[in-house]
């Protein structure tokens, strides 16, 4: 597999590791930061000159990168988070063109594991009114989005599982929570690559699901699973990471 990574940061680094470990090909590192890649900007020839783009970048390109793959017809996995807003835009954009976009906050298979786990216990405990269920989660000081994607996805996981938790509230709170809230605190500071815990408290006892990030390099290797998913498989539309993990939790991925 002949891979362009856009965005050649820590996880850039990372990916074209994983990359090199399976033994597939780099064709070209992208990224707009002096003396980072080798190229500081796309263009049609080097993505035509690929079969996959691996993207790790800033959330203010994610849009006129999706323009560019779409146009060059190379299927593309990103994850780049913080482009929220930009969703249903991307989405037009490919599903104009026809290409293939996967992409997701977390590419990590624990994590996903983690998902799955936290969504069950909120199932579990929604008839039990004596527990109450938060989340905190902690990163490096370098990263620039708060809460962090894993985190709101998880977020989003408990309150499909939840009848009493509808709404997400991320940001310091000088009240009184209220019960249909669940609140998602955020923490940031030296090199910590990920910590993300759910915590089921009661009166009586208190449990936690933690899934803890030791690099990131599980990041990486699912982000390569995933492109080689999306390029054996001559896929098509826009599609979630959870399209692609869910295969692989069933077996029918050989990694």
């Amino acid at each position: 597999m002949k891979a362009v990574i856009v965005g050649y940061g820590s996880m850039g680094r990372e990916v074209e590791r994983a990359l090199l470990d399976r033994r597939h090909t780099i064709v070209s590192r992208v990224d707009p930061s002096p003396g980072c890649g080798d190229v500081r900007s796309l263009d049609e020839g080097i993505l035509r000159s690929g079969e996959v783009v691996i993207e790790f970048g800033a959330s203010a390109g994610v849009l006129e990168n999706a323009r560019r793959y779409g146009a060059a017809e190379i299927p593309a996995v990103v994850g780049t988070t913080g482009w929220d807003g930009s969703r249903e835009a991307v989405r037009t954009v490919v599903e104009q063109a026809g290409s293939a976009y996967l992409w997701g906050a977390n590419f990590s298979i624990g994590a996903h594991l983690f998902f799955d786990l936290v969504e069950r216990a909120a199932r579990l405990i929604d008839t039990l009114p004596q527990y109450d269920i938060m989340m905190l989660e902690l990163h490096h000081n370098r990263k620039k989005d708060s809460p962090s994607g894993t985190a709101l996805t998880a977020a989003s996981r408990i309150l499909a599982a939840s009848t009493r938790k509808r709404r997400i509230v991320d940001t310091k709170l000088d009240r009184q929570i209220e019960p249909d809230e669940l609140h998602v605190a955020s923490l940031r500071g030296g090199a910590h690559p990920g910590l993300h815990s759910v915590i089921l408290d009661s009166a009586f006892d208190t449990i936690e699901i933690t899934h803890t990030a030791r690099n990131r390099s599980g990041f990486a290797l699912g982000a390569v699973l995933a492109a080689e998913w999306l390029v054996a498989g001559e896929r098509r539309g826009f599609l979630k990471v959870e399209d692609f993990i869910q295969e692989l939790l069933k077996g029918r991925i050989t990694t």
